[in-house]
């Protein structure tokens, strides 16, 4: 171990530094480069951007009312209860359709109150079936009303058929007016001994 020359360290902060005494960075420094961070989507200057509804920044209702005005198609409506028609004819429901029934046997049930402009038979696509429901529409309202009338409660292919309007105004008026217990449709429970 012989002659060895041991440097003495400097341990005073000198111009050079990057940091201030009080812990600010100096400003003439050379900037760090900015890396950019696959979850916020870019540097830490960009703001982050999110997507979907809600995230708007609006400053109040007004706006949104100014933004959506006039963009929707509305018909007009007497305001009473009742039947609506659609913007192209008047569309009633079928329901209770039996599973193997036919866009034929529908057209020859309901083709006798008038012209049938459109018939949407709904099939499952797992098996196939009718899914036990369907929309007619008739271009007369006249037409439509003979149909509910006359088709309603009618057996169509062995199975019980309901025919009501598809759309309608105001509150839904219930065919079957049973008294129902204030707790909806639980069963009641047994009473304690």
């Amino acid at each position: 171990m012989a002659n060895t020359e041991v440097e003495a360290l400097d341990f005073e902060p000198e111009d050079d530094d990057l940091m201030d005494e009080d812990g600010g960075v100096d400003a003439d420094a050379t900037p760090l480069p900015k890396l950019k961070s696959a979850i916020t989507g870019g540097g830490a200057s960009a703001p982050k951007r999110i997507k979907g509804r809600g995230f708007r920044q609006e400053t109040d209702a007004a706006d949104r009312n100014t933004r959506l005005a006039g963009r929707f198609d509305s018909l007009d409506s007497d305001g009473g209860s009742g039947p609506e028609r659609s913007i192209e004819g008047w569309i009633i429901l079928v329901t209770g359709v039996h599973e193997e029934a036919q866009e034929d046997d529908l057209q020859n049930a309901f083709g006798e109150f008038g012209e049938i402009k459109n018939l949407h038979l709904n099939l499952d696509r797992r098996t196939g079936f009718v899914k036990g429901y369907a929309l007619i529409e008739y271009e007369n309202f006249d037409e439509a009303q003979k149909a509910i009338t006359e088709m309603d409660g009618t057996e169509l292919l062995t199975q019980n058929t309901s025919v009501d309007w598809a759309f309608s105004r105001g509150p839904f008026k219930r065919r079957n007016m049973r008294r129902r217990s204030p707790r909806g449709h639980r069963s009641r429970s047994p009473r304690r001994r």
